[in-house]
């Protein structure tokens, strides 16, 4: 038998589902580690009994069920501080008129973090990210510290005194969106804005005349072709500045440099933008208010290629689900990182306060063909919206080729990042790779290009038939 028949579901290994068939004494912290993941990021399941990977189910008699119970118990109480709030069932199930049992431990959410694994005295901090659970990041663990306490960002106090007159550039963005009407210093304060000793939260200082600060950095890059790394980049355009002004200038960086067309329809002409204003601004929007503003270093990333225009916010949707990428835009419910930022942006009517900017992305999108859908995709530390160039008539590649990242070969060549984007989802044959590369089946692709891959262990080789495959290692290539 297996754990869907049990279920009534498909049940995968992902960022909150762990099957293990036994709890393994020699090696304790392989499992603890599962759990306090869980804790630290979004809470799981973990189910003892069930084979790894294929779902089988092993299970208990009632006394060894018990008693596996007892030692999880054990363990857990020795090694995480806090403990997790965890709740542990059997699962009973018959086979060949013998009832065995299953655990399941249901982990939510630690509302105390971090939740740290000590053994022989190394204290170690986990966060569980797209199926896999390692070791959490400082920024991460800055975050889950600050987080425990039920604080965002942009609505803790900061030590920045009020001044209305440092804030002509949100008035001025405020009487823009809202037909001519004037900013009052009674609808800031009403807000949140300020406190009652007159000091400004942090989220309010992001919207300062002056302010030129790296927690607003963005980052606008243009490149020539599909990806980057071999192409070549056009232009690279770096900002600091306030909330509003960042708004402005990705909207003219994109405006000013994406591609225009008309086309016939019926008996008029239309013209056509690669990318629909509203859906541009916003995407835009949803960015800035979605960002992480604890992660320092970052930026927001606006990357125009080809096909399409790709807007990335550091930090994945906040208490949101993880996901590897979905068109069902409007299916996507997030709880707003930065209350303040986004009631200024509702009061400034660039935002509504229903938070339908993906809605209106999608109606914008409504009439393009399956290869112009838009789409999102998002991981633990980084959400991106990909908005594809109705000007650009074959749209986005439909055969989910990545954008990498790696560490570039000293001896490489400029085909290599192709390569292996396009062989990391599955492995490829030496024809289809000459095919997709623009080069022909030669002795230079596979002796200079893919056996050097395979070499420096970027490629792993598989021999069917008589073919030759090539999947991509990744290990040392992953997703950007």
């Amino acid at each position: 038998m297996y754990l869907e028949e049990i279920t009534g579901e498909i049940i995968l290994e992902s960022s909150k589902i762990e099957c293990k068939s036994v709890l393994n004494r020699k090696d304790v912290v392989g499992w603890l580690k599962t759990i306090a993941g869980f804790a630290n990021a979004f809470g799981g399941d973990f189910y003892i009994g069930v084979e790894d990977k294929s779902n089988k189910l092993i299970g208990f008699d009632k006394k060894n069920a018990d008693n596996e119970r007892n030692y999880f118990n054990n363990q857990v109480n020795e090694h995480l501080v806090p403990r997790p709030q965890m709740s542990i069932s059997f699962i009973p199930y018959n086979v060949r008129s013998n009832v065995r049992y299953l655990i399941k431990v249901h982990v939510p959410e630690s509302s105390i973090k971090p939740v740290i694994l000590k053994y022989d005295n190394i204290p170690s901090i986990f966060m569980r990210r797209d199926g896999f659970t390692n070791g959490a990041t400082y920024e991460e663990i800055i975050e889950m510290s600050i987080k425990s306490q039920n604080n965002q960002y942009d609505i803790m106090v900061s030590n920045v005194q009020y001044d209305f007159s440092k804030l002509s550039k949100l008035c001025a963005f405020y009487k823009k969106y809202t037909e001519g009407k004037d900013l009052k210093e009674k609808a800031l304060r009403s807000m949140g804005f300020v406190t009652e000793n007159n000091y400004l939260l942090n989220g309010a200082v992001l919207f300062l005349d002056d302010y030129k600060e790296g927690k607003t950095e963005i980052m606008c890059s243009v490149f020539s072709g599909l990806n980057k790394g071999s192409q070549k980049i056009v232009t690279v355009n770096r900002f600091n500045g306030n909330i509003t002004e960042t708004i402005e200038y990705i909207i003219e960086f994109v405006t000013q440099r994406m591609n225009h067309t008309i086309i016939k329809k019926d008996n008029n002409r239309q013209n056509v933008d690669a990318f629909p204003q509203r859906a541009l601004f916003e995407g835009v929007i949803n960015a800035v208010v979605h960002r992480d503003y604890y992660l320092n270093g970052t930026q927001i990333q606006i990357d125009m290629y080809k096909d399409r225009l790709e807007i990335s916010s550091p930090g994945g949707f906040y208490r949101g689900e993880k996901f590897g990428k979905t068109y069902d835009l409007s299916g996507i419910i997030s709880k707003r990182r930065n209350e303040l930022i986004s009631n200024v942006l509702v009061a400034c009517n660039v935002m509504e306060a229903s938070g339908s900017g993906f809605d209106k992305i999608s109606e914008e999108y409504a009439s393009a063909d399956e290869n112009h859908k838009p789409y999102i995709y998002s991981s633990s530390d980084h959400f991106t919206l990909v908005l594809p160039d109705l000007t650009y008539d074959n749209g986005i590649r439909s055969d989910d080729i990545p954008a990498i990242s790696f560490f570039p070969l000293q001896n490489g060549t400029e085909y290599d990042e192709n390569v292996l984007a396009y062989c990391y989802c599955q492995k490829r044959k030496v024809s289809d790779i000459a095919k997709y590369i623009g080069k022909s089946d030669s002795t230079y692709l596979r002796k200079e290009i893919l056996e050097n891959l395979v070499k420096n262990g970027y490629l792993i080789k598989t021999k069917e038939a008589r073919a030759h495959y090539y999947l991509t290692n990744k290990d040392v290539v992953s997703i950007e």
